[in-house]
């Protein structure tokens, strides 16, 4: 069997240089990005036919790496495409739960319902998947990100208090990443 190639798909704000997304593709000797669209870019459609054609383009399984506003799109994703076929699973990583307003570094939920991204997508995913979930992330309360998971047929991995697991909560290198994706690679969906 083909290894599967890791596609890193960010979040709102796209690719950041010290974000752990950015640390795991210069590790993973089959990674690839999604292209950077730009932060005031928050059109789902744009971002859905980029995820579609880095999907296309693939020989290989695909592993999807998502981090906050990514899961959300691969859930809309999912919905439309032919090709979820391909996906061998999918991790996670803090996924914003948008139904009340964000921070204000954050797009507003009017703005986000305009660019397509609501409502969430709630429907179980056709691929094995893993829910990383912060108990103190500013964009998901635990038990409504682990409600979520659940709606996606997703498993949740709590990874205690670790803030939307990016630079402004310290990371930069997610080394826990490397061991979710080993452990996800071989997961199977039970019935």
């Amino acid at each position: 069997m083909t290894a599967p190639i890791a596609l890193i798909v960010p979040g709102l704000r796209d690719h950041v240089a010290k974000h752990w997304q950015t640390w795991l593709a210069e590790r993973l000797p089959r990674a690839h990005c999604l292209t950077p669209l730009g932060r005031d870019n928050l059109s789902l459609g744009a971002r859905i036919a980029d995820l579609e054609a880095a999907i296309a383009r693939q020989s290989a399984p695909v592993l999807l790496v998502a981090h906050s506003g990514g899961c959300v799109l691969v859930a809309h994703w999912v919905r439309q495409t032919a090709l979820a076929q391909r996906v061998s699973g999918a991790l996670l990583a803090t996924p914003p739960i948008f139904d009340r307003p964000l921070p204000p570094a954050y797009p507003p939920l009017d703005a986000l319902d305009a660019a397509g991204w609501l409502p969430v997508p709630r429907r179980r995913l056709p691929f094995p998947s893993l829910v990383a979930a912060s108990r103190n992330d500013v964009l998901g309360e635990f038990d409504a990100v682990c409600q979520l998971a659940r709606d996606w047929g997703s498993d949740v991995e709590d990874l205690g208090e670790v803030g939307h697991l990016n630079p402004a909560s310290g990371f930069g290198p997610w080394p826990l990443a490397t061991t979710l994706l080993q452990r996800l690679v071989p997961l199977k969906r039970s019935p």
